[in-house]
């Protein structure tokens, strides 16, 4: 009889996981265009598991989603859903998790990696490699904006959700 039990609750971790993962996931599809770029590519064959591209670019993917993600809690944990707070807290988590992805983290690939031991652009980290950073920054993170600045719209029409 605790099986069932047993089995439902993995089932509900199962679940939570994938409705967890699955922003990061949906962006790393959509984001895979700029895997064109070699120095792209560099990159994430760079970072552990080194030499491997796909585990490194999804976990990045799914690491760059973990600003959305916080927000989206953050904002329906503490925020009064009556009147425009979540609709405003949707809008401040795409704004702020943009701001961290298109600019925080391609600083932290040029600046920081570097200075950690992790020597990936074969073309010495010139304004190529920042302009490449940050419009794959920018690009990831009109991605993940899309769901939630919809969802702010629609919280915000007369009825809410």
């Amino acid at each position: 009889m605790a099986l069932p039990s047993l089995v439902d609750g993995a089932v509900g971790w199962l679940w939570t996981l994938v409705l967890f993962a699955l922003p990061g996931l949906v962006a790393a599809l959509l984001w895979s265009p700029f895997l064109i770029s070699a120095r792209f590519r560099a990159l994430f064959r760079a970072l552990p598991p080194r030499g491997r591209l796909v585990p490194s670019y999804v976990g990045i993917a799914l690491a760059l989603s973990i600003p959305y993600l916080a927000g989206l809690l953050l904002t329906v944990g503490l925020v009064d859903s009556a009147g425009p707070g979540w609709s405003e807290g949707f809008i401040d988590t795409a704004l702020f998790g943009g701001i961290a992805v298109a600019f925080v983290a391609p600083v932290l690939a040029v600046v920081g990696l570097p200075r950690l031991g992790v020597d990936w652009d074969p073309t010495g980290y010139g304004p190529s490699t920042w302009t490449l950073l940050v419009a794959a920054g920018l690009w990831y993170a009109v991605v993940a904006a899309v769901p939630l600045v919809a969802l702010a719209i629609g919280m915000a029409l007369p009825g809410g959700y």
